[in-house]
């Protein structure tokens, strides 16, 4: 009963923490070929991609399934520190408002 309570605490905090934003965009009426994007691109079946808004995608009989492939920092002087998103690189970097030469220590990233 001890061991069940432990992994019960264990997944009740692990679970806000996990928070990488996923979507499924089902197929629709006549798509047998493969999956159209947002852009109207048509992707086959088993294909995955990386988006314009760094997500990465594949597309199934299901629909287009795509989770963001980024972390986001959260743990950092707000005050002192502002995050610039790289869409070149899909990835955030942490930097002094002032200065932004000088990289900020991130405790905690989430994503």
């Amino acid at each position: 009963m001890k061991t069940i309570r432990v992994c019960l605490l264990v997944l009740a905090v692990s679970v806000p923490l996990s928070n990488a934003a996923c979507f499924l965009q089902p197929l629709k009426p006549g798509e047998s070929d493969g999956c159209y994007d947002s852009n109207g691109e048509l992707h086959k079946f088993d294909f995955q991609w990386r988006d314009e808004n760094c997500n990465d995608c594949s597309c199934s009989k299901d629909g287009i399934s795509c989770c963001s492939s980024f972390a986001t920092p959260v743990g950092y002087n707000e005050e002192k520190c502002v995050s610039i998103f790289n869409k070149d690189t899909c990835t955030y970097k942490v930097v002094e408002k002032d200065d932004h030469s000088k990289e900020c220590p991130v405790s905690t990233w989430v994503g």
